[in-house]
């Protein structure tokens, strides 16, 4: 079982949320909420790529420069960038410049064009991996799921590149794909009725 915290209007939280001040809205407004545009899942994707090794705070920080130096990740124009648009972003002190990451979301971008091309959507595949309430473990007491190795080796298979179980969990968590608020947190229930209306993405 997660821990909680009270926030500033009095409500309980999972504890997270307070550990920094921009932890707040990001865990009340988005995190755990369901998803299905693709570029957003995108963007979630590349994003926890580049978290690897360093904190979400970091990347949470820095990520409306990563929304401009990506256009908006936008995976058809990511697909064309080139060698001149790897260094340009090397040298985009906005970003973590990482080479391999950086060329790590160049490959994704071409691979999820595959994917739509053979899916209907990024969406549509992702969502697939949907786990259900018997594969569930308690809100926040693993980094792993058997969902999550799953949808990451197929992603690993299809050519994706820094989609490893661990980061492709953290991803779930954000996207919606399970609800790891805790139990007591206010967001639960409001991230609960997102679900229950969800309409899953079949194309």
């Amino acid at each position: 079982m997660g821990r909680t915290i009270i926030g500033p209007d009095g409500a309980p939280r999972c504890a997270w949320s307070a550990a920094a001040p921009e932890f707040l809205t990001y865990h009340d407004e988005e995190w755990g909420f369901p998803v299905s545009d693709d570029y957003r899942l995108f963007e979630k994707l590349s994003l926890e790529g580049f978290q690897s090794g360093l904190s979400w705070r970091t990347i949470l920080a820095k990520r409306e420069n990563f929304r401009a130096a990506f256009h908006g990740f936008d995976f058809d124009r990511i697909a064309r960038f080139t060698e001149r648009d790897v260094e340009r972003l090397l040298r985009d002190e906005g970003i973590i410049r990482h080479r391999g990451k950086i060329e790590a979301v160049v490959n994704n971008a071409q691979r999820a064009q595959d994917l739509v091309r053979q899916e209907g959507s990024l969406a549509a595949f992702i969502w697939r991996y949907e786990p259900g309430d018997e594969q569930l473990a308690s809100p926040q007491t693993a980094s792993t799921s058997a969902a999550s190795v799953a949808l990451s080796r197929e992603l690993k298979k299809r050519g994706w590149k820094f989609v490893g179980p661990t980061t492709v969990y953290a991803f779930m968590q954000a996207m919606g794909l399970i609800n790891d608020h805790v139990e007591q947190c206010i967001a639960r229930a409001k991230v609960e009725r997102a679900r229950k209306n969800f309409r899953k993405p079949v194309r």
